[in-house]
């Protein structure tokens, strides 16, 4: 029976297979360019500021910043010391989202940052290290008459980060301080159409909450969610790919079965590298769009890492397996050394994931970048993965150039060959060179790609950022798609002979059998 590798197909077959999958992933690129909104938005708020008149507060009370039954309104907090109004009874309040807008479920995700604007006073500024204590309350409703539900609760602390530019001096006062963005609010779904936040400053000098935080102003707030078209056309690419993956895993397998030997290490290895492409492209995700799933981003991280894993996994064993030395393979416990600390490595990322979006499942407002400690410890877990990727594909570019320093070596016999010969091993050479090349090439792009990613997560959390524009490509989403998908065609059809070992072992006498 014909085999289906790369050393078998003729030159016009392997033409044509690279640019079917070109054209594929250049369809995917005009997919995400053409047709696809930009994947997020971002949308500005600025907190109204309502007054609590009750004197007794009720946890059941909410206040609508407009509307028919908006809350009684002060304009600054200058009128609120005219009329004696207390700290305690001021109430941020803001409606997501903006009036004759609502909320979709095709949103996916609501990210929400803060910002304080807090001006300068020669008698009230801002202390090192100062926290500022949040009460801070969250409901919904599906529709404008009915009463809000409470959807979450909690008490929350952000360490403020300030600069003043100028001097301070009594003629600057009322300058305003720059500060940085601070992680706010993170739901993971959008399951109904109007939210409404309430936001109180608690203020007791005796236990020192809220002091020493300056004179706050105002308080901005930046919703991100997901586009609905973009989300939309993402979710018929993996609708659409998801089963193209399936068949092709199915055929390969089968292929396998019908060999007169058990399936090799490799052989397996490709098998379960189909099967996480094949899990992290089901879409689930079309059942959040009908169910309140807020574990959605969790269970996408926990899909990401174990095909990320496996992916790093499967270029050390294709690497080790064609090194065509005299070391016994064909055994997963012989790269116990190399898979070990990528499985260790996912573990501690799963765990850093688990303190983040796992405890969000409860409490939206939580977050790992509120405290010093959680801060030191995310950025440490965000570098040593940076690092340790650097170092992956490392080791993994030696261990390509020991199979193109063996291969070398074995091109000393081919001068003994007849010349027909001698020119199809020097093809053969050429083509599987070319194999490893781009093997090297896709482990860059994902080493490049997880490193962006991880900065990416952190861009809101560690002050680098003093603006709210989030922009990214669609095409390069969709692009990505389509390219793990050209990866899976192009890996299940060039490594494995149907009928036994594979002209570069025989060549080099190691058969794929050992």
């Amino acid at each position: 029976m014909a085999g289906a590798i790369i050393e078998n197909m003729s030159t016009k077959k392997l033409v044509i297979m690279g640019v079917t999958l070109l054209l594929f992933q250049a369809f995917a690129f005009m997919v995400g360019g053409l047709i696809a909104p930009s994947p997020t938005t971002a949308v500005h708020y600025l907190a109204m500021k309502c007054v609590d008149t009750t004197k007794h507060r009720e946890e059941t009370k909410w206040f609508m910043p407009w509307g028919p039954n908006q809350c009684d309104k002060i304009q600054n907090f200058e009128e609120a010391m005219a009329k004696k109004i207390e700290a305690n009874n001021i109430v941020f309040a803001v409606h997501i989202p903006l009036p004759n807008k609502e909320m979709s479920p095709w949103f996916q995700f609501m990210l929400v940052i803060l910002q304080f604007d807090i001006a300068f006073k020669m008698y009230n500024q801002i202390e090192d290290g100062s926290l500022a204590t949040i009460d801070v309350g969250l409901a919904y409703r599906d529709d404008t008459v009915s009463e809000w539900t409470e959807m979450a609760h909690s008490f929350e602390q952000r360490k403020l980060s300030c600069n003043f530019t100028t001097a301070k001096t009594f003629e600057n006062e009322g300058r305003y301080y720059e500060c940085d963005l601070l992680p706010f609010m993170e739901v993971g779904s959008v399951a109904h159409k109007y939210y409404l936040l309430n936001i109180r400053l608690p203020v007791n000098e005796r236990k020192k909450v809220n002091v020493g935080i300056g004179e706050i102003k105002d308080i901005r707030l930046v919703s991100i969610h997901q586009n609905g078209g973009f989300t939309k056309v993402w979710f018929a690419m993996k609708t659409f790919l998801t089963p193209s993956i399936l068949i092709i895993m199915i055929w390969y397998w089968r292929r396998i079965l019908m060999m007169s030997r058990p399936p090799v290490l490799l052989e397996k290895v490709i098998l379960a590298l189909g099967i996480s492409m094949t899990f992290i492209n089901i879409p689930v995700e079309w059942f959040s769009v009908g169910f309140n799933w807020t574990w959605m981003l969790l269970f996408g991280d926990i899909r990401q890492g174990i095909f990320y894993s496996m992916l790093l996994s499967f270029w050390i064993i294709f690497c080790g397996e064609h090194l065509m030395d005299q070391t016994e393979r064909n055994r997963f416990s012989v790269y116990w050394k190399q898979v070990g600390p990528i499985v260790f490595g996912s573990f501690c990322l799963f765990i850093f994931d688990m303190c983040e979006r796992g405890v969000q499942l409860t409490n939206p407002f939580y977050s790992i970048w509120a405290s010093d400690v959680g801060t030191e410890l995310a950025m440490a877990f965000i570098i040593v993965a940076g690092i340790c990727a650097c170092l992956y594909f490392l080791f993994l570019c030696f261990m390509v150039f020991q199979v193109f320093r063996n291969i070398s070596g074995k091109r000393t016999s081919l001068p003994a060959m007849s010349k027909a010969r001698r020119l199809h091993y020097e093809g053969l050479i050429f083509r599987f060179k070319f194999l490893m090349l781009v093997t090297l090439a896709c482990a860059a792009m994902t080493v490049i790609f997880f490193i962006i990613s991880q900065v990416n997560e952190g861009h809101w959390h560690w002050g680098g950022a003093h603006g709210a524009d989030e922009h990214s490509s669609g095409q390069c989403i969709t692009g990505d798609n389509g390219g793990n998908s050209g990866e899976d065609i192009q890996l299940t059809t060039t490594i494995t002979h149907v009928d036994g070992p594979t002209e570069i072992y025989k060549m080099t006498g190691k058969e794929a059998q050992e």
